[in-house]
């Protein structure tokens, strides 16, 4: 969980560091001045960035096929491509889950996340 948690910190501060926004308070607490605030050295950046880790996560899918913390990678498992593929070529494909839940989040994302 650390491991990937700390993947989509860098990403999304990646993401948001592009930006040469500024901030502009209008006002101060102690002098009653304002000041300009850069966005990519704002509070508010690292606030937005955290509020949307849990969500990132769930971009995650499980890939049995791998093994170690490589089981978690964003994009489809070699194995539900590969049973995809063969259900848009017409083959009956019978598993333990209904097709239409095969894209939904796993239960061990979710878990993921939930930790």
């Amino acid at each position: 969980v650390c491991k990937y948690v700390a993947v989509e910190l860098k990403y999304a501060f990646e993401e948001t560091g592009k930006t040469k926004e500024v901030i502009d308070t209008k006002y101060g607490f102690l002098d009653g001045k304002g000041s300009a605030v850069k966005y990519t050295q704002s509070d508010i950046r690292l606030i937005e960035v955290t509020e949307n880790i849990c969500k990132r996560l769930l971009d995650y899918n499980l890939h049995k096929e791998r093994s170690g913390s490589n089981r978690f990678a964003k994009g489809m498992s070699e194995t539900f491509e590969t049973l995809h593929n063969l259900v848009h070529k017409g083959v009956k494909v019978v598993m333990d889950i209904p097709y239409e839940l095969w894209n939904e989040t796993s239960a061990e994302v979710a878990d993921l996340k939930k930790q």
